[in-house]
């Protein structure tokens, strides 16, 4: 009887060595052990790779080789271990693939913990948390936007640095909500959406948002429709909170980390740059810029007007009730200044 026991027990213990794992590889754990020391598991084939998750037991001391979790703590064909890592995971013919997902569902993440890593689907992006914001790494230098940022039909604005010779001041290449570089003053996919001053990226400066007429009490609406104003102020927010734009920690700056709204006197330096006799839609595509005749969304009803035929940036400038702003169009260029429930163009600016 006590050998058949242990021949039972033997096999519980065999059984429960092996752990869930992806099919079709033989697996190798190295991980230093309690004493800092290389220690390294046997094989494991593809059929063994099956049971209850747990470690992995290669008959050494304890702590030595953790295997599999259901998840991770698999290190394919490897049987050497750098000093620095707790884990590591080698392979000169495969790579390590990290959760896919939304921007959506990434920011359903219950619980950020410093360094989650996430591949975004929205953005094609590899992401992680830093603490305070997701951030990734598209080929160029390190950007953000805001935890929440709801894109439109483009995706996410892809971060291009175009700089201006003339003026030493370096942009992001395209509008907020473009697809691409403008290939024309009237060039679609260059337009953008269209932002009420002060909002955040919360939807509703895609053209084709909903539209309330209840005003917002607070810095975020809790929604993402264009809220429509037939009356003076002319404001989507009441009462009105004139800091929500300026600068990199503005409170609903829409740009993405380390970008900002220009100001009223760096729109018109840009317009200054495109010279004399260039004061118009013309001079606006032609410079490093290229803007676009991207037109307007209308405070008190939601339409669309002037497509194709002017263009208007918001600035970060404020003037009593209003706000300033650039425009152009075919034959003039022009600041002016105008109620904060329009929907209008936006530029960032590199800080």
């Amino acid at each position: 009887m006590k050998r058949i026991i242990t021949i039972c027990a033997a096999i519980l213990l065999t059984v429960s060595m092996f752990a869930e794992g992806p099919q079709g590889k033989s697996y190798l754990a190295v991980m230093n052990n309690s004493s800092n020391a290389h220690a390294v598991s046997t094989p494991v084939s593809p059929a063994e790779a099956t049971g209850s998750k747990g470690l992995l037991s290669s008959g050494r001391a304890t702590e030595n080789t953790p295997y599999w979790n259901g998840t991770i703590w698999v290190n394919p064909h490897s049987t050497t271990h750098n000093n620095g890592s707790e884990v590591e995971i080698a392979s000169s013919a495969q790579g390590f693939l990290p959760p896919h997902m939304t921007t959506s569902e990434r920011d359903g993440i219950a619980s950020l913990a410093t360094g989650l890593t996430i591949y975004n689907t929205t953005v094609n992006s590899l992401q992680w948390w830093n603490g305070g914001l997701w951030v990734d790494d598209c080929d160029g230098p390190f950007f953000s936007y805001a935890v929440g940022t709801v894109f439109c039909v483009s995706g996410a604005t892809t971060v291009v640095d175009v700089t201006n010779p003339g003026t030493g001041k370096t942009w992001m290449d395209r509008n907020l909500g473009a697809s691409q570089v403008a290939t024309s003053s009237t060039d679609a996919s260059s337009y953008g959406d269209l932002y009420q001053w002060g909002r955040g990226s919360d939807g509703h400066q895609c053209r084709n948002s909903a539209t309330t007429s209840t005003l917002s009490s607070s810095d975020q609406p809790a929604h993402g429709q264009f809220i429509l104003v037939n009356s003076a102020p002319n404001n989507w927010r009441s009462p009105e909170n004139t800091n929500l734009w300026q600068g990199v920690n503005g409170v609903n700056n829409p740009c993405p980390s380390g970008y900002r709204l220009p100001t009223e006197t760096e729109l018109n330096t840009e317009r200054s740059s495109w010279g004399v006799g260039n004061q118009n839609a013309a001079g606006a595509f032609a410079s490093p810029l290229k803007l676009t005749m991207a037109g307007r969304r209308v405070n008190n009803n939601g339409s669309l007007t002037n497509v194709g035929a002017s263009g208007t940036y918001w600035s970060s400038t404020v003037s009593g009730t209003e706000s300033r702003i650039l425009v152009f169009a075919s034959s003039s260029s022009f600041s002016s200044l105008f109620n904060r429930a329009y929907g209008y163009s936006v530029r960032c600016l590199k800080d």
